[in-house]
């Protein structure tokens, strides 16, 4: 598995991580979560280690922790969550809600959501960090609409870490997002990496092209994440899912070669 450097560290992450929206949203059972201990387990087996969850996932902050406690995973992962309210006693509170259901204290990364009461969470952040509450405080954005706020934030603020959509599909992060995450020192995590979906739905009757296997690429998925991994600024990529065998897909995207900008410049033309 490929790696990349925090720039606020001297850390590196693997390329692949694993997002939750969705899919680590389940009941309590054991049948519930039995493929969810299989994906998590994998996960690590194949050199994961950066879970993205939510408090807004519904159920996913609990299962994701309750599993990582019962398998004995917590320190080989990096867990990852978000705040998303307005005001500081309730941004503290869902925080501090968080660190218990994800079971991760300190936590590795709490990032403020679509940029909401962004100046009072940060605040509070930067507190937690140098209490050693937190070990890296950033920002996140979903749609391109949010860019130009999440650029401004970037060029005003020390962060660590930014986390924006950005696939073939999406690419409207590289006119300004990339480049000042990139020029800042700024981790980048790719959320919706196959567009919502979208992607797939487009390609999937659709034969690999002939250039596929110039960058070790099996399956579209391969080559939908290797686009966005062999983006200079890119830090790490999380496709969210809770079948095993889309995970082993997913993973081998971050080992093998990577495309060039010339054939990057033709993926974008071809892998939509």
């Amino acid at each position: 598995m490929l790696t990349r450097l925090i720039p606020a560290s001297v850390a590196a992450l693997p390329v692949i991580g694993l997002g939750t929206w969705q899919t680590f949203d389940v009941g309590a059972s054991s049948s519930d979560r039995a493929p969810l201990e299989d994906v998590l387990k994998v996960f690590v087996e194949l050199g994961g280690k950066l879970i993205d969850s939510s408090p807004m996932y519904g159920n996913s902050e609990e299962v994701v922790g309750d599993i990582t406690a019962k398998l004995g995973l917590r320190s080989k992962l990096f867990i990852a969550t978000k705040v998303w309210i307005t005001g500081r006693d309730a941004g503290l509170a869902q925080m501090d809600a968080s660190i218990r259901k994800l079971r991760a204290k300190p936590i590795d990364l709490i990032q403020v959501h679509n940029l909401v009461d962004v100046d009072t969470q940060l605040a509070t952040l930067r507190e937690w960090k140098r209490e050693g509450r937190v070990r890296y405080v950033g920002i996140t954005h979903h749609t391109a609409s949010g860019h130009d706020a999440v650029a401004r934030v970037l060029a005003r603020e020390k962060i660590d870490f930014v986390q924006i959509n950005y696939s073939v599909g999406e690419r409207e992060a590289e006119q300004r997002v990339l480049p000042l995450a990139r020029e800042r020192g700024v981790a980048v995590i790719a959320n919706r990496p196959f567009a919502g979906g979208d992607l797939f739905r487009r390609l999937r009757s659709r034969p690999l092209p002939d250039w596929a296997p110039e960058i070790d690429c099996e399956s579209w998925a391969q080559i939908l994440l290797k686009f966005i991994i062999s983006h200079p600024a890119i830090t790490c990529a999380i496709p969210a899912t809770a079948n095993v065998g889309h995970l082993r897909d997913n993973m081998k995207a971050g080992a093998g070669r990577l495309p060039d900008e010339k054939l990057r410049a033709r993926m974008a033309t071809e892998a939509v």
